[in-house]
């Protein structure tokens, strides 16, 4: 079952699917432009430049893919939708400063020094594309792929199996992790590593959460488990 033709909702026009795609455009922009620069207090550092401008280009391929095949995905990741777990909540309260972490300490480790592009780079690029690979094809496939853990019986939520669901239960993490962790990496910082462990950690105990809440409430997700029985890493978990 292909799920690329789901249609719109109706009530989210193309006029507003575009400036919500530009209001998110903006605001990734200052946001990320800001922690790699803002706390350099100057622009001389080559690292932060070439990192900037891997995420804009990441991010802006994820956009114009997300907006030609799932176009509805975007504004549905903009708020927060009706009956979302409160315990997501929670945790997205307790997370988002760990991620913000990673690049507070990687900044402030290696953000005043120029340094040359090793092995231990081209690694944390090849995961980065590798991450931002999974989260493109993720949520190009899966119209339900809002950013908080609810059941969406407002837009008739099903289980999909196509793309990398096919192979893990939840393919989203999975580039999230590949992403956070090429971060120190392409940064030159070891000490991130110790949040994006943290947020390693943060997102599993969301896996396990999330995992039991679609298993007792999805209709066809305890057969779809059976199938695909890997939640990150086939073969292992």
């Amino acid at each position: 079952m292909k799920d690329l033709g789901t249609p719109a909702d109706p009530q989210l026009s193309q006029g507003t699917i575009s400036i919500t795609l530009l209001v998110e455009v903006v605001a990734v922009v200052v946001v990320m432009a800001g922690l790699v620069f803002l706390l350099t207090s100057h622009l001389e550092w080559t690292l932060g430049w070439i990192y900037l401008r891997c995420f804009l280009t990441a991010a802006a391929i994820n956009w114009v893919c997300v907006l030609r095949w799932n176009p509805v995905l975007i504004a549905r990741r903009m708020g927060f939708g009706k009956g979302t777990k409160s315990w997501d909540l929670v945790w997205l309260v307790l997370w988002t400063p760990v991620l913000i972490a990673v690049y507070v300490v990687a900044i402030t480790e290696s953000g005043w020094v120029s340094m040359t592009l090793d092995g231990a780079w081209v690694l944390g690029l090849l995961m980065f594309i590798a991450g931002w690979f999974l989260l493109t094809w993720s949520q190009v496939v899966n119209p339900f792929l809002e950013k908080t853990v609810r059941i969406q019986t407002d837009h008739g939520h099903r289980v999909i199996e196509v793309g990398p669901y096919a192979h893990v239960r939840h393919p989203f993490y999975v580039g999230i992790v590949l992403y956070l962790f090429s971060t120190p990496l392409m940064l030159m910082s070891n000490w991130a590593f110790i949040p994006a462990v943290l947020a390693l950690v943060g997102l599993v105990i969301r896996t396990i959460l999330e995992d039991r809440t679609l298993y007792r409430e999805l209709p066809g997700y305890a057969d779809y488990s059976t199938r695909v029985r890997a939640r990150l890493i086939p073969g292992i978990w």
